[in-house]
Formats: C-alpha cells, structure tokens, sequence
C-alpha cells in the first residue's frame, strides 16, 4: 500500500509498474511540469551484505554517463533513511518481451528495433561500458514505438577489464543469451559478448523463439558452446548470412559494431534512409547530445582552479545525499578512492553556510590558522609557513542540506593531519548532519517517507 501524498515535494506517485525480490517500480508524474516517470524504489537494508550494492553503484555511475534516445535516461536518484529512488524515463510501451510474447515480428519491424539497439549498444561501447544482460526483457519501448535499453546493474566498464590480458572475467548474464566465450571461464570481450546477445535478440524478434533452448541447462550450454541453432524458413536468405555473423561462435571473427553498421540487411531502410553517407561515422559516436545536463554527473568535469572556485551548488545533487545516507556506503562513487588527503573530506550540514564558516574560522583561530575568504562560499585555510593550505567550500544540497568539501591545497601530508584532523575538524563535529537524529520527514526527505513507497 502507498499513502498519498508528493514524494519529496517533486513527484505524485502513482500505479505499480512492476515489483522485484529488492525493488518496486511505480508510475509517477512530475508535479512541476507534469512529465511522466518511472520511479524504482530499492530498500536499503535488504541489499546491505549482497552484491546487489555494487550492482546499484555500478548501474548509476553508468547511466550518469550515458545520454542517448534509445538508452532510459536517469534523470536523477533521491534517497532517505531506508530506501534509494530512481527516478527514470517512462516507457509507455513497456517490455519488448511482451509484444515478441505475442508473435514474432517482420524483418522490417525487427530491423527497426535491431538498427536502434545497436546505435545505442554501439554508443555504450564508444564510452567503455559493455551492457552484459542484453535481452527482451531489458528493452523497453517508449509511446512512440521507439526502442529504450534499460537495466545496466550488471554492466561493466573499461576499468574491471584485466590489464594481462585485456579481458573481462566476472560470469554473469542470462543463460539463454551468454555467449560461448563465458562459458569456457576463460575471460571475454565485453563489446563481443554484447553483440552475441543482440543476434540472439535479433533471432527472437523475427523467430518467435529462442534459438538455443532446451529444458536441461547443460544440454542448452552444450548448443550453445558449439553454436547449433536453425532458422526458421520464413527468414530471408540475407538475414540467415547476418544471424550467422552475429552467432559465430568465434569471438575473434565474429561480426563487429562498425561491420554490423555496413551489412546490406542491417543497411535497408530505418537509420540508414534519411541520413546520408555520413551517418555511417555518427551513428554512435555522440549521437545524441542536445539537452544535456550537466549538473545531473555526480563526477565534476576537469576545470582549472578559478572554474573551480566560483562552481555552483548545481553541480551537486542527490548523489551525494546517497552517499552519505547510513545503511549504504556509495562514497566511493563520488571520491574515486578513499584517501582524504588527496581526494578530500566531505560531510553534509543542516547549518547555514554562514553559521559554518562562522565555525571554521573560530576553529582557525584557535589553532593560529588563517582565514582568507574567496568566494562567498569558499575559504581557504593557511597555517603558519604555509606548511598547511586546504580549501573548504560549501555547496548547496537541497533546501535544507549543505555539503562542505575540505581538500588539501598545499603544505605536507603530516602536516595537514596535525592540523585539519587533530585541532580543526573536531571542533566542527557538531556541525555533521546525522541522519539518524532526525526522522524521514524532517530534513531532506518526505514526510513518513520510509512508508510512502513501500519496498516489501
């Protein structure tokens, strides 16, 4: 059950979409411009202690970097005491499972949604994330008929690629569309195993059904290891030769992106039509840029130090909110490693910006600290001989929130320890927000929040 009312002021909730083993998703609608959403509610304490934590850090990392018409779009990610919002682009055409559960497609419908997975499998790859559970039931399909890649919990990235060998090695995936690779444990190309899957997505669309299944799981594995498939005789001759490249068994010659792109059957209408030669380049490579917003990226981009010193609280968002939520450590999202030297400290703050930096220069002063006042929000820190420089700067969360950032700017390493962690930041303690002193209503999440979506 849900009680009425706006989730965190922004959005009316509505019908459940659907409902897993840690999530549900409902329908809602944005109260300030009336535009539909897709919210995924996750409950916190029952993903702490599995692997699903590392698969929600990964998948919003990923989709913070990732802007395409045909991928679902995170517009962005709320969070209280117990439960993690994803709030997503709707998709009014739901699964495309459930429309290939109906019977199978013609070669030219099946082009269609074949041409827009691969322009937005192609732009994943461009940006060095490798989707890994490509199926039906992962794509979705928007009011206008237009196809929408979702679920990117078990995808992978260019940094868990193996430097001695240049492979992936994590086994995961669906049975029914694991690429032969996987199953030989012996490490896989991340960008060929997806093209695997879209061919047995591609063979699905136009077949009705699977082309490697049996009831026996090994027995299925066995077909699949040695790429025993058949096409049904209602295929075209051209789209039995491209299933054929796509379902090679070969990692090494099987078709790529860039040769999928130049196939005379993938070629035919769609895309292609309108477009003109040199969409053949453009067709993933940044082929969707407008409307970007920047301020959604939780990672800032490269800026020198002047951009750095008059940035803006829109650079910040819930992200950060999540990674200071007790119960699921995203920290390591935001910081990129756990040094706080190099990376900095930060904390949230229920007191003004004004009341801490009121604080820190008390702090300062007593620990023979100067303070110099940059910006009207920014301070920087210099202790005697300049053997102690740090900056603190102090961005708006939400209404209510802060986040003041310290980071070394200067000076030694044992100083800076002396110095910020011995004599200044115990005495700001009382400025850290804690979550757990103040219930889901108070500050920065919905009144009864932890009710208002259930998670069961």
């Amino acid at each position: 059950m849900m009680d009425k009312g706006a989730l965190f002021g922004k959005y009316e909730v509505g019908r459940l979409l659907g409902c897993g083993a840690f999530a549900k998703v409902y329908y809602a609608r944005n109260i300030k411009n009336g535009q539909g959403v897709a919210i995924k509610v996750i409950n916190k304490k029952k993903i702490v202690g599995t692997n699903l934590m590392s698969n929600i850090k990964r998948e919003i990392s990923i989709l913070g970097r990732l802007r395409h018409p045909n991928i679902v779009r995170l517009y962005e990610v709320l969070a209280c005491k117990t439960k993690i919002y994803f709030v997503m682009e709707f998709a009014k055409g739901g699964e495309l499972f459930a429309k290939v559960a109906k019977g199978r497609f013609s070669e030219e419908l099946s082009r269609k949604y074949f041409q827009q997975l691969i322009s937005a499998v192609g732009y994943c790859h461009s940006r060095g994330v490798y989707h890994r559970d490509l199926k039906p039931e992962n794509l979705l399909v928007d009011e206008n008929g237009n196809l929408k890649v979702t679920d990117f919990g078990l995808s992978a990235v260019n940094d868990q690629i193996r430097p001695d060998d240049g492979l992936l090695h994590t086994l995961c995936g669906t049975p029914a569309y694991v690429a032969p690779e996987i199953l030989t444990k012996k490490g896989y190309d991340g960008a060929k195993i997806d093209v695997w899957s879209c061919g047995i997505i591609l063979y699905v669309l136009t077949a009705g059904y699977l082309p490697f299944n049996d009831p026996n799981l090994m027995a299925m594995y066995k077909k699949i290891y040695k790429g025993e498939f058949k096409c049904p005789k209602w295929m075209s001759s051209d789209l039995k030769r491209f299933l054929g490249r796509l379902l090679d068994t070969n990692p090494k010659t099987r078709i790529t992106i860039d040769e999928i792109i130049r196939d005379p059957w993938f070629k035919k209408g769609g895309l292609f039509k309108e477009k003109g030669p040199e969409f053949e380049f453009s067709f993933y490579h940044d082929c969707y840029c407008e409307g970007m917003d920047d301020k959604f990226y939780f990672v800032k981009p490269d800026h020198d130090e002047e951009d750095e010193a008059s940035s803006s609280s829109s650079s910040l968002n819930a992200f950060d909110l999540i990674a200071f939520s007790s119960g699921l450590d995203l920290s390591g999202l935001f910081n990129g490693s756990l040094n706080p030297i190099v990376d900095g400290e930060k904390f949230i703050s229920a007191s003004p910006a004004d009341k801490i930096i009121e604080s820190i220069t008390e702090a300062a002063n007593s620990a023979d600290v100067k303070v110099c006042k940059r910006k009207e929000f920014i301070v920087d820190l210099e202790g005697p001989n300049g053997n102690f420089v740090a900056r603190v700067e102090i961005n708006q969360l939400t209404d209510d929130l802060v986040v003041v950032e310290v980071k070394k700017k200067g000076g030694d390493s044992d100083h800076y320890n002396n110095i910020w962690k011995k004599k200044l930041k115990p005495k700001l303690a009382d400025l850290v927000y804690d979550s757990e002193l103040h219930p889901a209503g108070e500050i920065g999440a919905p009144e009864n929040s932890s009710d208002q979506v259930s998670v069961e």
